[in-house]
């Protein structure tokens, strides 16, 4: 198992790992206005490198005991360093593309080894709350400082990088080798397979939606709010702020209110807040909207966490439904900037919005049956709100 010890490393790589996430608008808005790309075009590597990320997670979340934490940690620190830094530093579009897609899976191969440690720790909602500041504050400066660096696709890029060789003389506190363990999907037949299934496919369309606003928010608050990008990098900064609050509200309360008025209450004022930000033309729609988002969103997320863990006590729900919602998290950028383009800002933020209140419902009905059959599950330590599949699988 990982020695108590490790907390503080495993603090280090989960900040290094879900940096890229935290910072996609500010890297799809550089990519497109530093390199020869159409918006689409951006926010298409940006869905490519989560996809990388999530895949990560996939491959390697039942490996990590078999490989070894420590060894494990150090090849995704090297190939965060190697393909973000290479991406950084060139201005030929394919390299940028070949270094996205190798530094995004060196970021999902240092978040599942860090998910993994957090879950064997003994307050895995500590040491997840400790990650989730240290992520967010690290993202906030990086918005307060970027702009001031010059223009490029470089900055945000070399930022990651620079973390993950920070972080490389820490993971010498990892050990080499864990217990070997089973995987939560082998075994006997799933329960509740209808309201599984109906929480995963949910799960894609709700995280797909969150997504695409996140991978254009930095061009809403420049294009049409018309702020300066130090403007929109203080929003960021103090939204990202506000999402950390959510999440420790979420774990101090857990379900003692239930899951369902949290879920299908909360997704409704989730979408509330895309159609604010989405439609902002000035400073104070645009900040409210962002803010108002950040808050919220992750606080839902805890609870449907929490509802997908109920339906297995193995877990085998959680990993599932956490899968799909990795898939509608890499695809969310691509989505954003293909209806912006389209149809404008405005109209996306309809059009998700509506999306979101059409998904709401089978999330509450589904929510509202694990009521009725008593299905109470551990409330697990929230997590950020562009999480991984290993995530999920090791919050159950």
């Amino acid at each position: 198992m990982f020695a108590r010890t490790t907390a503080w490393p495993l603090v280090a790589l989960f900040t290094a790992g879900y940096l890229a996430p935290y910072l996609l608008p500010t890297t799809v808005g550089r990519l497109d206005s530093g390199l020869p790309l159409t918006a689409t075009q951006a926010g298409a590597i940006g869905s490519a490198l989560l996809l990388s990320s999530a895949t990560a997670g996939f491959a390697l979340a039942s490996r990590v005991d078999r490989i070894g934490p420590r060894t494990l940690a150090r090849i995704g620190l090297a190939l965060a360093v190697l393909g973000y830094g290479t991406a950084a530093m060139t201005g030929n579009v394919w390299v940028v593309v070949a270094g996205a897609l190798v530094g995004g899976f060196g970021s999902g191969t240092a978040t599942t080894v860090a998910a993994t440690g957090i879950a064997a720790q003994p307050d895995p909602h500590r040491t997840t709350t400790l990650g989730l500041l240290g992520v967010s504050a690290l993202a906030g400066a990086v918005y307060l400082t970027v702009p001031h660096l010059g223009a490029g696709h470089g900055q945000p890029l070399a930022a990651i990088a620079l973390t993950a060789l920070a972080v490389w003389p820490l993971t010498g506190r990892l050990p080499l080798r864990t217990a070997v363990a089973h995987t939560p999907l082998d075994g006997s037949r799933l329960p509740h397979l209808r309201s599984g299934l109906v929480l995963a496919a949910a799960m894609l369309c709700w995280s797909l939606a969150q997504n695409s606003l996140w991978g254009v928010s930095g061009r809403i608050g420049l294009e049409q709010a018309h702020l300066a990008e130090a403007t929109v990098g203080v929003v960021f900064a103090v939204a990202l702020g506000a999402g950390l609050f959510g999440v420790t509200v979420a774990g101090a309360v857990g379900p003692r209110f239930g899951r369902a008025v949290p879920v299908g209450a909360g997704t409704v004022v989730i979408a509330g807040c895309i159609v604010l930000s989405a439609s902002a033309t000035g400073l104070k729609s645009f900040a409210v909207g962002e803010i108002a988002w950040n808050l919220i969103y992750p606080v839902v997320l805890s609870y449907v966490i929490g509802l997908a863990a109920s339906l297995d006590p193995r877990g085998r729900w959680a990993v599932l439904v956490g899968s799909a919602s990795s898939l509608g998290t890499a695809a969310g950028p691509l989505a954003g900037s293909v209806l912006a383009a389209r149809a404008g800002f405005a109209v996306m933020g309809v059009v998700l919005a509506v999306g979101l209140l059409v998904i709401a419902v089978p999330m509450t009905v589904v929510a509202l049956r694990a009521g009725r059959w008593g299905l109470v599950a551990q409330f697990p330590a929230p997590l950020s709100g562009r999480d991984s599949a290993t995530d999920v699988a090791k919050a159950a």
